[in-house]
Formats: C-alpha cells, structure tokens, sequence
C-alpha cells in the first residue's frame, strides 16, 4: 500500500524559500502522477502544481507559477516543491497524494488518494 509522507516545512520570512519533498514507502512513485494542494484556515484545499510519472508534464496553479518548481527523484521515491518568494498568502498545511487516472490536474483534489498528513508552511516577519 502506497504512503506519502510529506516534510519540508517550516516558518519563513517573506521572499524565503523552502523545499518541500514528498516521500514514498511501500510502493515505487515511478509510474504515477503526483499533486501538491494546500489547505489554509477556513479555506478549500486547492492544488497548487502536479506532475506526471516521467516528469515530463508539469502544471501549476496561477498563483505560484513562476516561483514554485515541482521536480521528481524516481531513485530516491520522492517528489519536491521548491518554493521561492514566498508570501504570507502561502501559508497554509502543504499535501502530496497520488493522482488515480495518472491525469495531471489539480482541479479536482477528489480525484487523488493516498493522501499524506500534510506539513505546515507559515510565511510571516
């Protein structure tokens, strides 16, 4: 059974960066496609960027495109967010899941399972 730990996270000063991975055990990462979403208080989860197994098609929601890269380590059964000139507006709980249809989308968060606990990412001065 696929389990998704995330870790990464942490608080950051505006305009920081943080990495976040996406780690797998239990079973290989290489043939699935992987969505990142984040969920802030009182707000809907929303993806944030997703890529498919070769890491060949990535895509990202409006508001982080430009500053966020999401990347693949099939050796190492991990998939990363790194994240750049962050704002407080990106706070939020941070989660990776694996997409059932192997469709990069990020419109439809009920179309993933195997959802990891989430890592907090707090943008503040």
């Amino acid at each position: 059974q696929l389990q998704l730990v995330e870790s990464g996270g942490g608080l950051v000063q505006p305009g920081g960066s943080l990495r976040l991975s996406c780690a797998a055990s239990g079973s290989t990462l290489y043939s699935e496609t992987i969505g990142w979403f984040r969920q802030a208080p009182g707000k809907e989860r929303e993806g944030v960027s997703c890529i498919n197994s070769s890491g060949g098609s990535t895509a990202y929601a409006s508001s982080v495109k430009g500053r966020f890269t999401i990347s693949r380590d099939n050796a190492k059964n991990t998939v990363y967010l790194e994240m750049h000139s962050l704002k407080p507006e990106d706070t939020a709980v941070y989660y990776c899941a694996r997409q059932m249809f192997g469709v990069c989308i990020m419109s439809r968060p009920e179309s993933y399972t195997n959802w990891g606990q989430g890592t907090q990412v707090t943008v503040s001065s």
